[in-house]
C-alpha cells in the first residue's frame, strides 16, 4: 500500500495557535519535510514533541529535486508530513509540486488545517468577504508590478496580497494608481504577534503610511472595483479595459467582444472607442 502525504498547518505568530493535530503527526510521522529545519526544531520544542522519523528540508532551491524522493517515500508506504515555516504548505509556500506529484499517482493526500494569514487577515479587514480572491506576492520590477494590478483593475472580489516590508510602499503607491487613492484597503501587520497591527483606510492614505516604513510580516487586503452600470463607463474607461486585456495577451477582437459584454454595450460602441483613440 502507498502511504499519505500530510499537509500541516503551522502558526503564524502565536504559538499557542497550534493546532492539537500538528503535535501527534509530528511525532509519528515517518518523514518531516520541513522548509526550514531549524524553525521546526524551535516548532518541536514548544510543542514538547520528538519526531521519530527522518527530518528532511524542503524549500524553494531543493522543491523540485527533492519532490522524487520524497515520492518514492510515499510509494513505499511511508507517512510524509510537510510543514512550512507559517501557515499552510502550498499557499505561497513550497508544497504544489509535491502534492500534484502524489495525486498523479494516485497517493492520499490530507491535510491538519491550521491558521492562515489570507483568512485572518480578511476576517481584521472591514472589508467584503463573501467573495475574495487570493493574489499571493506581487512581482517585484515596477513594469510587471502595475500590469498584474490592471490586470485585476475592475475585479469585484475583495483581493488579498502578501508583500514583504521593504516594497510595501511601492505595492501600495502602485495600487493607488491603478485601483484610485480612494479604494478601501487595509494593511494587516504582524498578525497574532506581540505588535500585531491593522491599518485601514483609502489606498492614498495608506501609500503615505507605509513611505515612514513599515516592519514585520504583511498582508495587503483592498476592496474590490465598484459596480459600474453601463451609463458610467466612457470611451477613455472602455478603450483602458480594451488595454489591459491585450496587455494579458488577448487579441484585440476578443478583448473588444469580452469588454462590450462587461459593460453591457454593442461590440460597435466599444471599436468605436478603441479606433477613435488610436486616431488621436
Amino acid at each position: 500500500m502507498t502511504g499519505t502525504l500530510v499537509l500541516a498547518g503551522t502558526p503564524i505568530g502565536d504559538i499557542t495557535d497550534a493546532p492539537p493535530r500538528l503535535a501527534a503527526e509530528l511525532a509519528g510521522a515517518d518523514v518531516v519535510a520541513a522548509e526550514d529545519t531549524r524553525r521546526l526544531r524551535r516548532l518541536t520544542q514548544a510543542l514538547g514533541v520528538t519526531p521519530k522519523g527522518r527530518i528532511l528540508s524542503y524549500f524553494e532551491g531543493n522543491e523540485t529535486a527533492r519532490t522524487p524522493e520524497l515520492v518514492d517515500e510515499l510509494l513505499g508506504g511511508a507517512r510524509v508530513l510537510l510543514v512550512t515555516d507559517a501557515g499552510m504548505p502550498s499557499v505561497s509556500d513550497p508544497g504544489y509540486r509535491l502534492v500534484a506529484a502524489a495525486v498523479e499517482r494516485d497517493i492520499k493526500v490530507t491535510a491538519v488545517p491550521g491558521p492562515s494569514a489570507v483568512l485572518t487577515a480578511l476576517a481584521l479587514s472591514g472589508l467584503p468577504v463573501d467573495r475574495f480572491c487570493f493574489e499571493g506576492f506581487l512581482p517585484r520590477k515596477a513594469g510587471e508590478r502595475l500590469s498584474r494590478l490592471r490586470e485585476v483593475g475592475e475585479e469585484r472580489r475583495t483581493l488579498v496580497y502578501f508583500e514583504a516590508p521593504h516594497r510595501l510602499d511601492d505595492t501600495l503607491a502602485a495600487m493607488a494608481s491603478v485601483f484610485g487613492e480612494e479604494r478601501r484597503a487595509a494593511v494587516c501587520r504582524e498578525l497574532t504577534k506581540t505588535y500585531e497591527e491593522v491599518k485601514r483606510g483609502p489606498l492614498g492614505e495608506l501609500a503615505a503610511w507605509a513611505a515612514e516604513g513599515v516592519r514585520g510580516e504583511i498582508t495587503v487586503v483592498v476592496e474590490g472595483a465598484p459596480d459600474k452600470g453601463p451609463e458610467e463607463i466612457g470611451p477613455e474607461e472602455l478603450v483602458r479595459r480594451v488595454r489591459v486585456r491585450e496587455e494579458a495577451g488577448e487579441r484585440r477582437k476578443e478583448a473588444i467582444a469580452a469588454v462590450a459584454a462587461e459593460a453591457g454595450l454593442p461590440k460597435r460602441v466599444v471599436f468605436d472607442a478603441v479606433v477613435a483613440a488610436k486616431s488621436r
